[in-house]
């Protein structure tokens, strides 16, 4: 089941889901008498492309699920964060590759998830790391990854956990589960990628305290030309919101949210 996730989300994202379209116009014009439909669903694809292309799109998909949970500001609840004794990192993606530095291993996602932790680690004292995240399709598990850059940048090796068992969010909750128990604990990951984290955790009864990172829909202070422009950050948010609001449908069907 886990292969076949992997297998088919890729499908419905923006840049495939277009080609998919097109390439259906493409064999209609070419295999068939049925000229005008494929011409129009080629048109169609282009739409869809151009429209996925731009921000606007994007970030009406993205921000629901972004804003969903507000920053952490640490100063807004002093007691609970007194209480809390542990950080947790989802892994976000990773390649290891020994060639380069350990810092270019981890994917974006998990880089910013990982320094948001780190800021928070620094003002919380007493307070230990948990970083999540097996190999899945890579021998070494983001995990141990994610604790070389920690270390790379001066956390002690004692204050992190490392969980290298999982292959997705929902492993993930169970794995964090048998680490911090009922323990009050502040969650990072992605600001899209919280509603659906938080609602496994409920799921198991946990509560975590969100701290979102890595925030796509952003309010720009002033314009700049380029945001008139098509461009490849558009498709990713695309991309990411559909990833998203997939794996919410997924985990609703089977019954873990």
């Amino acid at each position: 089941m886990f292969l076949f996730k992997k297998i088919v989300a890729p499908l419905f994202f923006p840049v495939s889901l277009c080609l998919e379209v097109l390439i259906l116009g493409l064999f209609l014009l070419i295999f068939t008498r049925k000229q005008k439909t494929g011409k129009f669903i080629m048109l169609i694809g282009v739409i869809m492309f151009a429209l996925f292309s731009y921000d606007a799109i994007p970030d009406r998909l993205l921000k629901p699920l972004e804003y969903k949970y507000p920053p952490l500001v640490l100063n807004s609840a002093p007691d609970v964060l007194s209480s809390v004794k542990w950080i947790v990192v989802l892994g976000g993606g990773h390649i290891s590759d020994p060639r380069i530095p350990v810092t270019s291993q981890i994917s974006d996602e998990s880089l910013v998830r990982l320094i948001e932790a780190v800021r928070l680690y620094q003002k919380i004292p007493g307070c230990k790391l948990v970083l999540s995240g097996g190999g899945c399709f890579d021998p070494v598990p983001e995990a141990e990854i994610m604790a070389g850059v920690a270390r790379a940048i001066g956390i002690n090796a004692k204050n992190l956990v490392l969980e290298t068992d999982s292959k997705d969010t929902k492993d993930q909750v169970r794995c964090i589960q048998s680490i911090v128990g009922g323990n009050k604990f502040i969650l990072v990951t992605s600001a899209s990628h919280m509603p659906r984290s938080v609602a496994l955790f409920k799921k198991l009864e946990m509560d975590p305290i969100p701290a979102p990172a890595g925030h796509r829909v952003k309010e720009k202070q002033c314009k700049s030309p380029y945001d008139f422009y098509p461009g490849s950050g558009a498709l990713r948010k695309t991309e990411r919101a559909v990833y998203e609001y997939l794996g919410i449908v997924w985990a609703k069907l089977r019954g873990q949210i």
